[in-house]
């Protein structure tokens, strides 16, 4: 298997002091089931990504959300950027590179006798790229879904910022509806530059892929997909930390004008 590039800030280029280079930024995008399975497999897994940032879905969200939160940032060496129980499960995490200029926390329109859905939205720097992110865990019913996706994009466009990634659980496959309306706005990093495996879901059975990760124009993805076989990453692990495969990414962001 092909390595992951490492995180890394690059120089600029020449002629150019003061403003910093394109940042390669690692992005895990990982449903972790409400902290309902291995949480130390879960914390190995993440840690042996080494991301700079994770979205996280289905994060704990009920009674004391936020100290089950802290516990998990902290036994995988991030910190607790925005989401949670306060979005319905969407959470960022980050390393301390990224410096968090604001957080937005949505719940969405509500269909009733379905799920409450929202988004965990942040605006980081990380060396000399200015980057936006958005977690989401898409409905199980598909207008419901669609009109999300829907909301999901317009959400990104006023951020208003140069350039962006998505990551979430969209329980939709790439041919569907939902799936399809991302990516013809948004770049699928998996189908730009497929590194790793495919499937997310489920770890003992890998069949469909409904987890995904997405990028805004001018990011380069130098590779996607299931961190299988990357170092420190188990077979074991994988499935016991919880009931879907993450997805990793390695992103080149170009510099911050």
């Amino acid at each position: 298997m092909i390595s992951l590039p490492a995180s890394a800030t690059e120089p600029g280029p020449a002629g150019a002091p003061g403003r910093g280079g394109a940042a390669v930024i690692r992005v895990l995008s990982y449903n972790i089931r409400s902290l309902r399975d291995d949480r130390a497999a879960l914390a190995r897994v993440i840690r042996a990504c080494a991301p700079d940032l994770v979205l996280i879905q289905e994060a704990p969200r009920f009674f004391r959300w936020r100290k089950a939160a802290e516990r998990l940032a902290r036994s995988a060496g991030l910190v607790h950027v925005t989401g949670g129980g306060t979005t319905a499960g969407p959470m960022i995490l980050s390393t301390l590179r990224a410096h968090v200029e604001r957080t937005q926390e949505v719940l969405l329109p509500r269909t009733p006798g379905l799920h409450q859905r929202g988004f965990a939205i942040a605006v980081v720097r990380i060396g000399g790229a200015r980057l936006g992110v958005l977690s989401c865990h898409l409905s199980l019913a598909d207008r419901e879904r669609y009109r999300q996706a829907g909301l999901l994009l317009e959400r990104l466009a006023a951020l208003d910022v140069p350039y962006a990634v998505v990551g979430g659980d969209l329980n939709d496959r790439p041919e569907g509806r939902s799936f399809r309306r991302l990516a013809g706005v948004l770049t699928d990093a998996w189908a730009a530059e497929p590194w790793g495996g495919e499937f997310t879901s489920t770890p003992d059975d890998p069949h469909q892929r409904i987890d995904a990760l997405f990028t805004t124009a001018g990011v380069e993805v130098l590779g996607c997909g299931v961190p299988h076989g990357l170092a420190g990453v188990t077979e074991a692990d994988l499935r016991a930390a919880t009931d879907h495969l993450p997805v990793l990414a390695a992103l080149r962001v170009p510099a911050a004008d």
